[in-house]
């Protein structure tokens, strides 16, 4: 692929299909409890980055998403686009992360990545679809990254898709004795 914009979306569809799939086959409890001393926990990631999509891929060009998220408001909870109440469902959450998402694509779409944008909390205010593809993809990632981490220690399931690890194939004996082998170089390096 040759085209920077096509790739750049290419690869933000690819991040949001790993984090979503992150929920695949856990409990309510399992993807909405904390499992970071900050509380991070799945169902979260995927609301937080509903925000991050729906402004910067929505009102920094001018087209806001037109469902309020009420999450971003100046008198919301501290970190409330970071944790799933008890009243709000996974279907939810998801389904107006896909419509986020689905909004922010036509924002690609429709424009260059040359377009002006206007991002007011930023330092450098000016930007361009380009840098705020680079930003989200970046932010999208990084998200999925600690997704892949919080699921891996919930039950061991890894990799990009289901059933698409991106770990070479060993049985849990191997990976046991790769445990073993780091933690020991770990604790060896500090004596």
């Amino acid at each position: 692929m040759t085209d920077p914009k096509a790739m750049l979306h290419e690869y933000l569809r690819d991040a949001r299909g790993a984090l979503v799939w992150k929920l695949d086959g856990l409990t309510e409890y399992q993807i909405r409890r904390p499992l970071t001393p900050t509380g991070t926990n799945l169902l979260g990631l995927v609301k937080h980055l509903s925000i991050v999509e729906a402004r910067y891929l929505g009102d920094t060009f001018g087209r806001p998403f037109p469902e309020h998220l009420p999450w971003w408001d100046d008198d919301a909870e501290p970190n409330a686009d970071s944790w799933v109440t008890s009243a709000e469902s996974r279907a939810e959450i998801v389904d107006r992360y896909h419509q986020v998402c689905a909004h922010a694509d036509a924002t690609v779409a429709a424009l260059p990545l040359d377009a002006p944008g206007h991002v007011p909390w930023w330092s450098r205010q000016d930007v361009t679809l380009h840098s705020i593809l680079v930003h989200v993809l970046a932010e999208t990632s990084r998200h999925a990254g600690h997704a892949d981490i919080l699921r891996e220690g919930l039950d061991g399931a890894t990799g990009l898709l289901p059933g698409n690890s991106n770990l070479p194939d060993h049985d849990a004996t191997w990976w046991k004795a790769n445990y073993d082998r780091i933690e020991q170089a770990a604790a060896r390096a500090g004596e």
